[in-house]
């Protein structure tokens, strides 16, 4: 596109202001970008998690299969770690915003920090995985005499991350305490004596990314859809029936996910 001078109409460069970045001139706000999945179709996320997988240490998940060794005997089995976690953490916003719009005020206050938290606690929730994804945990870590899971791993990449662009993530109101919340919420439970998440209120975000109760997180959400697809295996997981029933309830004094039992059995 010629500038104002040739046709009158602004060039691609004064759209995007002085330094091309895509926003106006004088104004550091990042932008949300679209990605195109053949699960979701579009999917927009939020301007920190894209700064976070323009990072070497989540580009990395590019190369590395979600299947392991399965890609030797399923050809289609070529998908990623890279794409598995960009699905997850768009299907944890999803259900986040769900459970804030589906979930009285007086049982939760469910925050625009905590949203964000938990759209990065999915989205890095593999960050730790090594070649040939669980392969490397039980055949070559295993023999070692590392028992470490990929999870503390991943924990150990995100501090990496916060180190190298902690502006990025404090403009955003996520500090040193949120990133531990982040880390609680890939790990599934608390990491600490007291736990960050104690607060009754809030014990419904470890039940998102790791449910360690049930089970039932948008981790498997997505592979059982991604995985699916890729084998050319039939499926019937309807992710969107359990959003439309999620809610989150008090049970024994602490808030909890909860769906409707029709949809829990048939979905």
């Amino acid at each position: 596109m010629q500038g104002s001078e040739g046709t009158g109409v602004p060039s691609v460069k004064e759209m995007q202001g002085s330094e091309g970045t895509g926003v106006s001139s004088g104004s550091e706000r990042r932008e949300s970008k679209i990605f195109n999945d053949p699960i979701y179709g579009l999917m927009e996320l939020d301007p920190l998690l894209v700064a976070i997988i323009n990072t070497p240490e989540f580009d990395r998940l590019r190369f590395i299969k979600q299947l392991g060794g399965n890609y030797y005997v399923y050809p289609g089995a070529s998908h990623n770690r890279f794409e598995h976690c960009i699905g997850v953490s768009f299907l944890a916003g999803k259900l986040i915003e769900a459970l804030k719009q589906n979930t009285c005020n007086k049982v939760v206050e469910i925050t625009d920090v905590d949203v964000l938290c938990v759209k990065v606690a999915a989205l890095c929730h593999d960050l730790g995985h090594g070649p040939y994804s669980h392969m490397f945990e039980r055949r070559f870590l295993g023999p070692l005499g590392n028992k470490v899971e990929h999870e503390e791993l991943s924990c150990a990449i995100l501090d990496r991350i916060y180190e190298g662009m902690q502006n990025t993530f404090e403009e955003r109101g996520l500090s040193q305490d949120q990133i531990a919340i982040i880390k609680e919420l890939i790990i599934g439970k608390k990491t600490t004596e007291s736990g960050l998440l104690d607060d009754k209120q809030k014990r419904f975000m470890y039940e998102i990314v790791a449910n360690k109760c049930c089970e039932i997180d948008v981790d498997k959400w997505d592979y059982f859809t991604r995985d699916c697809h890729a084998l050319g295996l039939k499926h019937g997981f309807d992710y969107q029936r359990l959003l439309h029933s999620a809610r989150v309830m008090v049970y024994e004094g602490k808030t909890r996910i909860v769906y409707r039992d029709k949809v829990h059995i048939h979905t």
